[in-house]
């Protein structure tokens, strides 16, 4: 009977451990980062909301959330994130939120050009005199459903 118990509780571990390896390979094929699973070129994802401006983070602050690397300018900003990390990940994946949202294509994006809208952080592609975060204000109540719903699609 004993031996049972301690298969059934290996059998769980061993599932729950795979379960967790699968997500986070599902994350990984689906967000926007390095080779090196660096999110964000390495900014930092908490101070967006704490000073409002991009800051790039530093190797010594960082931390892995479900297979993702973030770093992070001070070791309170790496803080705040392992407390709430789904306050503080960008949306999409860190792809350009316009982009998503206009044809559900994921477009790589500049770190620097961002918005804070309902508690939520957004990235925008931002090169060669095109800027897709003026073409999300125009319209970002229908653009942010629209990348929404294909955000959603992406994980079917």
């Amino acid at each position: 009977m004993k031996s049972v118990l301690v298969l059934s509780i290996v059998s769980l571990l061993f599932v729950g451990a795979f379960a967790q390896t699968d997500k986070s390979t599902q994350r990984l094929a689906q967000y926007n980062v390095s080779s090196k699973q660096l999110a964000i070129k390495g900014y930092d994802p908490v101070a967006y909301f704490v000073s409002g401006k991009a800051v790039e983070g530093k190797p010594a602050f960082a931390t892995n959330y479900q297979g993702i690397n973030y770093y992070f300018a001070s070791a309170a900003n790496r803080d705040a994130f392992k407390a709430n990390p789904s306050k503080y990940e960008p949306q999409y994946g860190g792809w350009c939120a316009y982009a998503m949202g206009n044809d559900g294509s994921k477009v790589e994006v500049d770190p620097e050009t961002f918005k804070i809208a309902n508690g939520k952080l957004y990235l925008f592609y931002n090169k060669y005199f095109t800027n897709t975060k003026k073409s999300w204000d125009k319209d970002e109540a229908h653009l942010m459903k629209n990348a929404d719903a294909n955000w959603a699609k992406s994980f079917k």
